[in-house]
């Protein structure tokens, strides 16, 4: 039995990857997160992902990072901004964001007897944070290898991102393909409660211009102004 740790933050990346970490045969433990992030309703949209895609068990690990002031996502005092495609990294980027969940992943994964971490980070259509980069996960997969009991007596953990060299459109593409309903995910950065998304934030827009390129109906619940 393969067994692979998919960290699942609800949005339309990690559904597409637990859609196919099963579809690969693995039996899959979802792990989802609640930082503080203003868009909450992620967490429920992982709860239904978990749920619709069998995962064996699905837990949702709490911390908070609105200590760190400055970052959209966690903190109330500072917006997120439209997107702007300019090549900077936004203030949307949290620091050391994947790093920390990486880290809770190869605890788990070591627990478990998995050998495998799966992630829906993309290089292609992103929002250019550093943390997303296939030279970072080569890092992190390396120190990982050198960091548990596992990795050192000769039973290595290799972090996947199988959407890393996909645009949008070809994720959601494979998604469907593997039986994705996206209508059960939220990827806006300030999605209401009700997981309605505001249609101007980097993730929003790269989320319509994904089904676009893909020539699918866009089933994203959006705000009405």
């Amino acid at each position: 039995m393969k067994k692979a740790v998919v960290l699942v933050s609800g949005g339309l990346d990690s559904a597409t990857v637990l859609a196919l970490a099963k579809e690969e045969g693995y039996t899959t433990y979802a792990l989802s997160f609640d930082y503080g992030q203003r868009h909450r309703a992620e967490l429920q949209a992982a709860k239904m992902i978990a749920k619709a895609f069998n995962a064996a068990e699905h837990h949702v690990v709490q911390f908070s990072l609105q200590h760190f002031q400055g970052c959209a996502l966690t903190d109330e005092n500072t917006d997120v901004p439209d997107y702007q495609g300019d090549g900077d990294i936004p203030v949307t980027y949290v620091p050391a964001r994947n790093t920390i969940f990486l880290s809770f992943a190869m605890g788990w994964a070591e627990v478990l007897g998995a050998q495998t971490i799966m992630i829906g980070a993309s290089s292609v259509d992103y929002s250019g944070y550093p943390d997303c980069r296939p030279e970072y996960f080569d890092a992190f997969q390396q120190m990982a290898n050198l960091a548990t009991k596992a990795g050192v007596e000769g039973d290595p953990l290799k972090i996947v991102a199988p959407l890393m060299h996909l645009s949008k459109a070809e994720t959601i593409q494979a998604g469907i393909a593997a039986g994705v309903d996206y209508t059960l995910t939220v990827s806006c950065y300030q999605a209401d409660e009700q997981g309605r998304a505001c249609g101007r934030c980097d993730s929003c827009v790269l989320r319509k211009k994904g089904f676009e390129e893909a020539g699918v109906v866009d089933p994203t619940r959006y705000v009405k102004c």
